[in-house]
């Protein structure tokens, strides 16, 4: 029995792509053209897609796209001296820093050397304090995807029970701090949640889970609350198959609403790293 409606990551990409094309259109017109800039740190295969699909969006959207590959002998000096060029250099607005680094490099301290106007991954204690305190700054793109998607649904956010599984920077911490400012009653859970038996507890309890613990199959199906909105934010890779965190057959049977993977949430997040690109330059201009 299938019932969940899939909430595919697509229709709310379209509406955010026409969105960033007619700034970036606008921009131009202004004499302004967005440049968005990836460093890589030796030759990750599994980079590489991402960096396909970064190039591709920016041609979509009309955003300048250069990227820069050193060496995996690359030391730390040199590769914070090139970070510092770049944040140095008017003519990029946005800065990636890929993951994973080689193991010699400290990759806090790399990211947070990055411009806090540039960095449109949202990565640096700047912008990550911003969110905290509710303040403009750039958000992490994983995390405005998600509550895009939750958004899309027509949801009213005010006092539900929302479950997150996941505490990373990039994901779990911001898209909590993102739905309290929704005031939404959030509860933060962990692998470790789930090894003391309590998850499924937490996630009976959900109106909205957002789950994002990279553990294939950790939620299952019959956890899920009837009628709960379902973020499956998990990617990972299952011999030659990509699948998420939830059990997804099983969990739509319950849901109202429940995200693919792939094609959910991660369709999303290149689209709102040109978002940020343009939201820097934007930023870089009020402050000249």
């Amino acid at each position: 029995m299938e019932r969940g409606n899939v909430l595919y990551g697509k229709i709310v990409r379209e509406k955010l792509i026409n969105e960033i094309r007619e700034e970036v259109k606008n921009l131009r017109k202004q004499g302004k053209s967005p440049l968005l800039m990836t460093l890589e740190v030796g030759d990750n295969p599994a980079s590489k897609v991402y960096l396909s699909s970064q190039r591709r969006t920016a041609e979509e959207v009309g955003i300048n796209y250069e990227s820069i590959q050193l060496s995996s002998e690359t030391t730390q000096e040199r590769l914070l001296n090139v970070i510092r060029d770049i944040n140095q250099d008017p003519y990029i607005n946005g800065l990636i820093l890929h993951m994973p680094l080689p193991g010699h490099i400290n990759a806090k301290i790399a990211q947070w050397s990055i411009d806090k106007k540039k960095d449109v991954e949202g990565v640096t204690p700047s912008n990550l304090g911003q969110l905290f305190l509710g303040m403009p700054g750039l958000i992490p793109c994983t995390a405005q995807s998600i509550v895009a998607l939750i958004k899309s649904t027509g949801v009213d956010l005010k006092g539900k029970e929302i479950t997150v599984i996941g505490h990373s920077d990039i994901v779990g911490k911001p898209v909590a701090m993102l739905l309290m400012q929704q005031e939404a009653t959030v509860t933060v859970c962990q692998y470790e949640t789930f090894k003391r038996g309590m998850l499924e507890k937490h996630v009976r309890n959900a109106e909205i889970l957002v789950v994002a613990a990279g553990y294939p199959g950790l939620v299952k199906g019959e956890w899920i609350k009837e009628g709960a909105i379902v973020i499956d934010a998990g990617i990972t890779a299952v011999e030659d198959k990509i699948v998420g965190d939830v059990d997804f057959k099983e969990a739509r049977k319950r849901a109202a609403y429940i995200t693919p993977v792939p094609g959910g949430v991660g369709i999303l997040t290149t689209a709102y790293l040109m978002k940020n690109t343009v939201e820097a330059l934007k930023w870089q201009l009020a402050a000249d």
